[in-house]
């Protein structure tokens, strides 16, 4: 199915690459999709944590009901973070482990982070009492995580800042209140820590309101970049009609997900300082519009800067593959 209506369009200073940089079939062992990855770079190699969804295809989703099995993260190295890559043998966590706590159903959406030469990631967790952002430390080898903290239901799409500001950490979140606000009228929210344990001093930071190209919620995206201007911050933003019809493997699906872009202040990012009002990137290629389980959503997980300036973005393209774009940070800070 082509691009939805409104057109939407993806900035021309990115330059998208031509073919997903990871699709499923890549993977070691079973997956359907593969996407949403954090991706950092690490003892001289690029890190990819991603997300893969297994247990049915396309036929099976569609013509008999059958829907996925598992979601696993899993983990894979590459030398120059575009091809190449050499996947661990088994996922890091699965979601059909038998040894896990009965209470927890799954962890997906990973974002990766180093703070202070530690590993860290952000994970959406679901369970059976609802959804909760989760934050973990990954260990040296990228093998085994120690869960450090949950929040309570419904929070999600949590990122951590790659350095501690006025010595707490800080992580952007979206809390989901839907008794307030309206059904997925979502917001990106900021809390602070000393530990990465207690959360707290928490401010709104961007409100669906300040995207005039999203109608139904907003929530963060890869882990903010620091430049001379400010946090160079990614969002998710979602806009939804209802008059859309069936756009991939599900019988409807009304929304579009795209990137925006935002420059939060160095000292207090829970400050706004710019915001683009168009979207960064759009699902605008036949990958990300004709091909996919969800079709039309960008959903970008890892932003890394180049010693050359140059900014890689990692997103999952319609909820099937890992692609890659790319700008120059001069570019995107001229933008905001």
């Amino acid at each position: 199915m082509p691009s939805v209506l409104p057109e939407l369009k993806t900035h021309p200073c990115i330059k998208k690459l031509p073919e997903p940089v990871m699709r499923a079939s890549d993977l070691p062992y079973p997956a359907s999709l593969v996407f949403n990855a954090g991706v950092i770079k690490y003892r001289g190699e690029y890190i990819m944590v991603f997300r893969n969804d297994y247990g049915t295809d396309k036929s099976g989703y569609e013509n008999s009901g059958r829907r996925f099995s598992g979601t696993g993260v899993g983990v894979a190295r590459s030398k120059n973070g575009v091809d190449g890559w050499r996947f661990d043998p088994v996922m890091l966590i699965d979601s059909n482990d038998p040894n896990k706590d009965p209470e927890l159903k799954r962890f997906y959406d990973p974002r990766v982070i180093r703070i202070e030469e530690k590993l860290y990631l952000c994970l959406a967790m679901d369970t059976r009492h609802g959804i909760r952002g989760a934050i973990a430390e990954l260990s040296d080898d990228l093998k085994s995580f120690r869960l450090i903290s949950a929040s309570v239901p419904e929070n999600r799409n949590m990122v951590l800042f790659p350095e501690k500001i006025g010595g707490e950490f800080i992580r952007l979140e979206r809390p989901m209140p839907v008794y307030s606000r309206g059904r997925d009228r979502f917001d990106i929210w900021l809390s602070r820590s000393p530990d990465l344990v207690y959360w707290g001093k928490s401010d709104l930071v961007l409100t669906v309101e300040d995207a005039p190209f999203a109608n139904d919620k907003i929530g963060p995206a890869a882990a903010p970049i620091k430049t001379r201007r400010g946090w160079l911050t990614l969002f998710h933003a979602v806009d939804r009609d209802e008059s859309r019809g069936k756009n991939g493997w599900e019988e409807k699906w009304t929304k579009r997900y795209t990137a925006g872009l935002m420059l939060l202040d160095l000292n207090d990012p829970s400050k706004v300082l710019s915001v683009l009002k168009e979207p960064l990137i759009a699902p605008d290629t036949p990958v990300e519009t004709d091909e996919g389980f969800r079709e039309n959503v960008i959903f970008p997980c890892g932003m890394l800067l180049e010693e050359n300036c140059e900014v890689k973005i990692y997103y999952g393209a319609s909820d099937t593959c890992v692609c890659l774009a790319t700008a120059s940070l001069n570019d995107l800070l001229s933008l905001l």
